[in-house]
């Protein structure tokens, strides 16, 4: 029998540090457990949380749910002829794992240093920073498939990645839930230093390897986005939106200083963060939550506040750069 805890605190459980409670909450550790909570009469009726990390959350209130706290350990890399796949559990640490696969050998994730959040929840959100999203060194997931009771596997196809996007976010929100993710890390390594922010930062190092390159992620990283454990954040609050071409060259007439990346589309991502800036709220406090100062695509929060209080924030944000650019930006976190 799974042991569930009763009104369980999940301050702990999100990097923003919103005070709530979970109806019940299960630590799932193995596969065993997760069957164990979802067959338990007490889950019966109740909607189905599953938190990882909590770094891409925002909690509103307490949740009448059962939360799965998503701890499943794991580490199996396997050598194929031009690859190395690496089966990491759910519960993994993400940055934890990006460490763990350059020691080992198998480069390919540096440019994915520091992202906060567990392996599980990598897929979800099609993780990227730098040049690389996940789906470039994805080779499927195993996940419970609460329709059929069954695990089942769901390669790069199944899994329907987009921008900050994938299946789980759409028609299998709430249908799987994944135990297990595995990469794929061909041994033809290629470095990925096209941002510009990287290239800058790695200028005057010649042929950086996958620990130098990594290095740097971090450095940048650091500089930019504050460490939750210190200032409750979620990382990047808002998704770079995507515009087309006429779009994006019709804002640069207005705005010559518009940053912007081509896309293969021929669309073009501008930087959010940027259009923030440039409406007034880098650095802007309200109360308990605000904008961070060195970064306006983060906000955070200093204790004392609500999720209601962040997204009351977000909303004006979001409505000022909507006035202004004629651009809607979306935010990243899912809302409990």
């Amino acid at each position: 029998m799974a042991d569930f805890h009763e009104f369980y605190p999940l301050r702990r459980h999100n990097t923003f540090g919103f005070d709530a409670r979970a109806r019940f909450a299960v630590h799932v550790r193995s596969e065993a457990d997760l069957t164990a909570a979802l067959a338990d009469p007490r889950a019966d009726g109740l909607p189905l949380v599953v938190l990882g990390g909590g770094s891409n959350v925002v909690l509103t209130g307490d949740l009448d749910a059962l939360v799965l706290l998503m701890e499943i350990p794991g580490y199996q890399p396997e050598e194929t002829g031009d690859a190395w796949l690496v089966t990491a559990g759910a519960g993994e640490n993400w940055n934890a794992l990006v460490n763990r696969t350059i020691a080992d050998g198998m480069p390919g994730l540096e440019n994915l240093a520091l992202i906060p959040g567990t392996a599980g929840a990598a897929p979800i959100q099609n993780i990227g920073a730098y040049g690389v999203e996940l789906r470039e060194r994805f080779e499927g997931v195993r996940a419970y498939d609460r329709h059929t009771d069954a695990f089942v596997w769901l390669d790069l196809r199944a899994c329907g990645f987009g921008y900050r996007d994938s299946l789980f976010k759409r028609a299998g929100a709430g249908r799987y839930i994944i135990t297990a993710v595995t990469l794929c890390l061909p041994k033809a390594w290629q470095p990925v230093l096209s941002y510009g922010d990287l290239a800058c930062e790695l200028d005057a190092r010649a042929a950086p390897d996958a620990a130098t390159i990594r290095d740097a992620v971090v450095a940048i990283r650091s500089r930019k986005l504050p460490d939750p454990a210190q200032v409750g954040n979620a990382g990047s609050f808002f998704k770079n939106p995507l515009v087309s071409a006429a779009q994006r060259d019709a804002l640069l007439q207005a705005h010559p200083d518009l940053v912007s990346y081509a896309q293969p589309d021929g669309s073009y991502k501008l930087a959010a963060g940027w259009l923030i800036d440039r409406c007034g709220f880098k650095g802007v406090s309200d109360g308990p939550v605000g904008v961070y100062g060195k970064q306006a695509l983060v906000l955070v929060h200093h204790g004392g506040g609500t999720g209601a209080m962040l997204l009351a924030l977000a909303n004006r944000i979001v409505d000022a750069v909507q006035a202004r650019f004629g651009v809607r930006i979306e935010p990243e976190p899912v809302v409990l």
